[in-house]
Parts: C-alpha cells; structure tokens; sequence
C-alpha cells in the first residue's frame, strides 16, 4: 500500500486514514470466528448384531475350573475364553451365595507371562476361594 506524506506546498491530505479501520474489522473478523458454533460431523455406523446363540459355558454353584494349555489358551469349565469372559465369569460367581470354589490348573508348559497375566484377573476380581490344583505332578521336581 502506497503512502504519500502530502505535497510540500503545503495542502492537506485528501485521503483516509483506513488502518484503525482494518484493525477493527480484524477484530470483528476474530470474534466472528470465535462465535461460530463448531461443526460436528457424526458418522452413522450399522455395527453387526450378534447372531451367535450359543450359551455361556454354565457357572457351577460347587466348584469351577480355569486351565491353561501350552499355547495359552484359557478356559473355563474345558471352555475357551478370553479375559473379559473370565472377568464376567469371576464377578458372577464372587455374587453367588455360598461362594464356588475356583480351581486354578495351568499346564507345566504354560507361559508365564499367561499364567501371571490371569492370576492378575483372578485377584482384581472380587473371589475369595481360590485354589491351585495339580501341583502334586511337581513334588518330586524340587
């Protein structure tokens, strides 16, 4: 933008002064912007429905079992599981009234790591009656 300081023979400037104008309207600008509600995008998604009627492998008002084969496959009763089933699992079975005794057999070829990571589960849970069997296979390892 050109600017002239006048002409020396001493007339005044003819022209407007339009920077407190741009200044304000920047400033209009900015509030407006500000103001502007945020645009929401939703996007509909059709999620699958579980046609799966198979029932829940039954919690046993005695006793129930979690094994641990050597790929780290868990199960519950001799049915696999993943780790929020046993969760569920667990939680129902600390409401019952008498409280069932958990059985905790993992193979001597288990991974640790498994092992560990499910009696982590089991703890978190809310069970009280909690039993390792099949350590006998051992007493003669030590």
């Amino acid at each position: 933008m050109a600017m002239s300081a006048g002409n020396d023979d001493g007339e005044p400037m003819m022209e407007m002064n339009t920077t407190p104008l741009i200044d304000v309207m920047l400033v209009l600008l900015i509030m407006f912007i500000i103001t502007i509600p945020i645009q929401t995008h939703a996007v509909k998604v059709d999620l699958p429905v579980n046609s799966n009627n198979t029932t829940p492998p039954p919690i046993d008002p005695q006793k129930n079992k979690i094994t641990i084969d050597p790929q780290g496959v868990v199960a519950w009763n001799g049915s696999p599981v993943d780790q929020a089933t046993l969760r569920q699992y667990l939680d129902r079975t600390a409401g019952m009234e008498p409280e069932p005794e958990l059985h905790f057999q993992p193979d001597a070829q288990a991974r640790y790591e498994e092992v560990d990571r499910i009696l982590a589960v089991v703890r978190r849970s809310a069970v009280t009656k909690l039993g390792f069997i099949g350590n006998e296979q051992y007493r003669n390892d030590f």
